[in-house]
């Protein structure tokens, strides 16, 4: 039988950035999770890049808006989808500070 202990990980969002050590800045936000629960993080990390990177090379083309973009809808989704794993894994401080943001749908 296995035994999914939760382990403290701090989070930087900006970096992408899971660790289970504090240092320079990346403790933005403390989760406890198992390893199945931060390798869907790590996935989830993952589309964002790929979701950032698409919102870039769609910058450059000047004749679609905003509003009409798709790889702005899915930057967006994949982000509160982040958001949300976190909050739903987060410590008090995480939850409240996650909340304060208001990027989550009211449940």
């Amino acid at each position: 039988m296995i035994i999914l202990d939760k382990q403290k990980y701090f989070i930087s969002i900006g970096e992408g950035e899971i660790s289970r050590i504090p240092y320079q800045g990346n403790d933005d936000f403390v989760i406890y999770a198992t390893a199945e629960e931060i390798l869907m993080l790590r996935r989830k990390f993952e589309g964002l890049h790929e979701a950032s990177f698409d919102t870039y090379k769609r910058s450059h083309i000047p004749f679609v808006p905003y509003h009409l973009d798709t790889a702005n809808d899915v930057y967006d989704e994949t982000i509160a989808g982040v958001y949300q794993t976190l909050y739903d894994l987060g410590d008090e401080n995480t939850k409240n500070h996650i909340r304060t943001m208001g990027i989550l749908e009211e449940e």
